[in-house]
């Protein structure tokens, strides 16, 4: 009968739809050792016939995170496969992208794996099983509820003689069986042609591929056949030939098997470096699923990335159909932080430094135009800002771009390139540079010098007022307690310097010096609304619990403590102290001064959090003193 072959747009001869090919059993295993001798380097051999692309009608992503990519590395928690699911949920999008992912369904663990990830509730990605061509695994599919189970059918007869000790007519009636248990359940089996790319294409792989289309017709239940190249030997190369040939063995299936190229899934293994041209090339040529793990990670060589599959997938499709590219960095992040896995650095779109660049001159291009030296908007794409590298090469102008792009600075918070900490920063790479330096400057490297130099960017919104208000303070008293009155611990001489000084700066309530013993020798030095309140308050007193008194007289620097709350007027404070020293450079007393920090603040929520610190450092306190006694 002729019958219309609407992607020809001719009619084709056929006799029936499953006449051409029939299972050729062997006696001898066909290990095609011509091909693939073991003792050398396994060979890419030609037919030099070219096939045309004739790319699959729908494009998907399918997922094996939790079932080949346990295989290469310690199993995962259950609570890191839901967060990881609901990750890949939001990645793949609601038009379903990303449209299944398998699991283990032997172990409890396993088992509640797919209870918590079902109890989310997402409609993508489809949970789906994994057994073994066993029909007593296939009750678990059925408890697990699930609609869907991959079978393991190896079709390579490395697999099938050498492995499971049978023929081929024995491995096709097993394979067989173990489906229909599976159909008579009303579960879709996904048979999971393992090693393909070794196998006799049209003397086992397709004439069982056959079957499996006249069970499907019989039952009117779809069957998936997964093309496994379980060793990644598939190639992509024009006019390669079988069992190697990508293109090819995805045509023979749906031409020379009948099967549906929404029914057949690319599994392919990275031991040749192929595993992401081959898996892209499945889809040129009708194959709908491309099988993947995050980050690669899988058995010994891993598995196409499903995040370089994604970004693919956008780049053949022109559009993202519901995609969040952005997930990619925190699926990243999570993999890092929450399981430890050091994802390397040059990694493509997850790696610290996949878009850093080194040299100077691209540095110099990147601030004229970011376009220049970057492969797409990685800071809206992917949430990865383009980040340069520093040598000596970089400049100030350099440095100043690295700590703006890395801590995400723009417009007025942006850094200068002549801010003193640039300077800084500059010429400590110049010294390191000169004394022999031939690698560039890490991340790791800058950011601690720039916390060093620049320690005011780290800070939090209320940790920016207090450095702003302590290095106003540490400033002045600095210049008081550089006059030579304050060194001669006289109070009537210190205390019209110190008045002086309190005019000059409101915000600090009071100011005072204590002896070595910690006893206040001078007034409260404060302004002229709060003398008669507070002027003589504690003249004479001991002081020498104070944190104010006893950290400079530990260390001999200058203090700034936390923020605590007046026991004389109430106010929220820090106290900046720092000791005297005479003109022989020994110390001789304490000079601190009280600022208002409510002066400083403008925010109520600013306030509110600093009385909260506050409270807290006077009930630890509180809490040490009773635990004491």
């Amino acid at each position: 009968m002729a019958k219309w072959n609407k992607d020809k747009k001719v009619l084709d001869h056929e006799h029936t739809q499953f006449w051409k090919f029939d299972l050729k059993d062997v006696v001898e295993p066909n290990l095609q050792k011509d091909v693939f001798p073991y003792d050398e380097v396994c060979r890419i051999d030609f037919d030099h016939k070219i096939m045309s692309i004739n790319p699959a009608e729908e494009m998907f992503i399918t997922d094996t995170t939790f079932r080949d990519g346990q295989q290469a590395r310690p199993p995962y928690t259950v609570q890191q496969i839901v967060d990881l699911y609901t990750l890949m949920s939001r990645l793949g999008g609601p038009n379903g992208v990303i449209r299944q992912s398998e699991f283990f369904l032997y172990s409890p663990k396993d088992r509640e794996a797919v209870e918590r990830c079902q109890e989310l509730g997402f409609r993508f990605p489809e949970i789906t099983g994994w057994i073994r061509a066993s029909a007593e695994d296939v009750p678990l599919v059925k408890q697990a509820g699930l609609k869907e189970t991959g079978i393991l059918t190896s079709v390579s007869d490395y697999h099938i003689f050498l492995k499971l000790n049978k023929n081929r007519k024995q491995a096709l009636d097993d394979y067989l069986g173990v489906v229909k248990s599976i159909l008579d359940t009303g579960i879709r089996p996904r048979c999971h042609f393992e090693d393909l790319t070794r196998g006799d294409i049209y003397g086992f792989c397709i004439p069982f591929a056959i079957e499996l289309m006249k069970l499907r017709e019989e039952t009117g239940i779809d069957i998936k056949i997964r093309l496994c190249d379980t060793m990644g030997y598939g190639v992509t190369y024009p006019g390669a030939a079988l069992p190697r040939s990508v293109d090819k063995l995805v045509r023979a299936f749906i031409e020379d098997a009948g099967v549906p190229g929404h029914l057949l899934e690319w599994h392919g293994h990275n031991d040749f470096h192929k595993a992401m041209i081959n898996a892209t090339t499945a889809w040129l040529y009708g194959c709908s699923a491309a099988n993947s793990t995050l980050l690669g990670l899988g058995e010994r060589t891993g598995n196409p990335p499903l995040e370089g599959l994604i970004i693919e997938y956008i780049s053949l499709r022109g559009d993202q159909n519901g995609i969040d590219t952005t997930v990619i960095t925190d699926i990243a992040n999570y993999f890092e932080k929450e399981i430890g896995v050091r994802i390397p650095a040059s990694f493509p779109f997850v790696g610290a430094d996949f878009n850093v660049t080194r040299a100077g001159v691209h540095v110099d291009g990147l601030i004229k135009c970011e376009e220049i030296y970057n492969i797409f908007d990685t800071t809206k794409i992917l949430k990865r800002p383009i980040v340069p590298m520093i040598t000596d090469k970089s400049g100030k102008s350099g440095i100043a771009f690295w700590i703006n792009v890395h801590l995400g600075l723009k417009e007025d918070n942006a850094v200068d390139k002549r801010h003193p900490g640039v300077t800084r920063i500059h010429k400590w790479i110049a010294e390191l540079y000169d004394a022999g330096r031939m690698t560039s400057i890490s991340n790791g490297e800058m950011e601690k010098r720039v916390r060093k130099y620049m320690p005011e960017l780290f800070l939090s919104d209320l940790e920016k007022i207090k450095f702003m208000a302590a290095q106003a303070a540490v400033s002045v008293v600095n210049q008081v307690i550089e006059h030579p009155v304050m060194k001669t611990m006289k109070p009537e001489l210190q205390e019209p310097i110190m008045q002086q000084f309190i005019e000059e700066n409101p915000s600090i309530q009071f100011a005072y010096v204590v002896d070595m013993n910690g006893r206040k020798t001078t007034k409260n030095i404060t302004n002229i609304a709060d003398r008669a309140k507070y002027e003589n308050y504690g003249v004479g007193t001991d002081q020498s619990d104070r944190e104010w008194f006893i950290k400079p007289l530990q260390s001999g620097k200058i203090h700034v403590t936390n923020f605590y709350i007046s026991k004389m007027t109430g106010a929220l404070c820090i106290s900046v102290s720092s000791p005297i020293v005479d003109e022989k450079d020994e110390m001789v007393g304490v000079f601190g001064v009280d600022i208002k920090f409510e002066d400083w603040v403008k925010r109520v929520e600013d306030i509110a959090e600093a009385t909260q610190i506050a409270l807290r450092e006077e009930y630890e306190a509180k809490s040490k003193s009773d635990r004491w006694i």
